[in-house]
């Protein structure tokens, strides 16, 4: 996957705005994930409405408040945003693990002939190897959400499968913002029942 960049360097959406541009760190950043290709602007009704659910679907996939390891998925935001400040202002509101090819890189151009998109938003799905999985999954994510991955990534073929999967979806989207500290209780209490135990043992022993 990272032949399709080589050459080019992608931005990832932190603090610092760090480029990924050598084949290692683009070796590190796309190799073995699903890759989706998100064309879209902000100035876009259809976008606006669209990309809320593409970020929702993209943490509950990589972030640790959801999965106890990320998903194998990347993503980069192809813009067709009409100025670099809009882009940038979009981008501070998704997920910092997000990576996107800088506004004045006309390889934007190239991705969009390249995959015949014609409007946006487009969420282009490929794997490791650059062939395509889904070329249009807006539809698919808005209908199915997390649970699409599943798909992709046994299209995919991925090496490692040790990674959490969605195993049951509907479950997950019964959770709650209470689970973290649902398990955080459970730690202290296992942690409480150990120390009860330990000065029982004591007290024995000194009776």
């Amino acid at each position: 996957m990272a032949s399709l960049f080589a050459g080019k360097v992608l931005v990832v959406n932190n603090w610092d705005r760090d480029e990924v541009e050598t084949e290692r760190e683009l070796g590190q950043a796309l190799e073995n994930k699903v890759l989706l290709l998100y064309f879209g602007a902000a100035g876009c009704p259809r976008c606006r409405r669209f990309a809320p659910v593409l970020k929702d679907f993209f943490v509950r996939l990589t972030d640790e408040f959801y999965v106890e390891r990320a998903s194998q998925l990347g993503l980069v935001y192809v813009s067709r945003d009409a100025t670099a400040q809009q882009q940038d202002a979009f981008l501070r509101t998704m997920p910092k693990r997000w990576l996107s090819l800088p506004f004045e890189d006309e390889f934007k151009r190239e991705l969009e002939q390249r995959f015949a998109v014609s409007d946006v938003p487009r969420v282009v799905v490929l794997k490791p190897n650059g062939e395509v999985i889904a070329g249009n999954a807006v539809e698919e994510i808005s209908r199915l959400g997390p649970a699409c991955f599943r798909n992709w990534q046994e299209a995919a073929e991925l090496v490692d499968r040790n990674f959490l999967l969605a195993e049951d979806f509907d479950d997950w989207a019964r959770r709650s913002i209470t689970d973290p500290l649902r398990r955080l209780k459970y730690k202290v209490d296992k942690r409480t029942e150990a120390k009860d135990e330990e000065r029982k043992g004591e007290d024995e022993e000194s009776s």
